[in-house]
């Protein structure tokens, strides 16, 4: 399965997930903010991809990972992510614009910065893992 298979299908899985026009759904197209997602369809999304690519994703992998290896003191204070916390989240999710790492970023609302691009590339590196191109 080449790159564009992989994407292509994340997209129909994310399309038939929310139920939105195919249209809408773009590389870097946000989730929630504008596919209107919510946690409930995060999870029937990753369930879909685990099953459709034979993977798995651990429960709370996802936002472990954005994390990029800080300790919660070292990523976020009082609920709001820190200036190393906004560094390490742009590492770990370079397809996120950055003008939405910025001061202020509550820790609740990183799912809303989460692309179709996200999931993507979360298919990619699992594959990888497996050896799989």
């Amino acid at each position: 399965m080449d790159n564009n298979q992989v994407f292509d299908e994340v997209r129909a899985i994310i399309l038939e997930a929310l139920g939105v026009d195919e249209k809408e759904v773009e590389l870097k197209t946000r989730l929630i903010e504008e596919l209107d997602a919510e946690s409930l369809d995060f999870l029937d999304i990753v369930f879909r991809l685990e099953r459709s690519f034979g993977i798995k994703i651990p429960r709370g992998e996802i936002e472990r990972n954005a994390r990029g290896g800080l300790s919660d003191e070292e990523f976020e204070d009082n609920g709001m992510v820190t200036p190393e916390g906004l560094e390490a989240l742009q590492r770990v999710m370079p397809e996120v614009d950055p003008i939405y790492f910025k001061d202020g970023l509550a820790v609740r609302d990183i799912p809303r910065l989460f692309t179709v691009e996200t999931f993507y590339n979360i298919i990619l590196a699992k594959l990888a893992e497996q050896g799989r191109p």
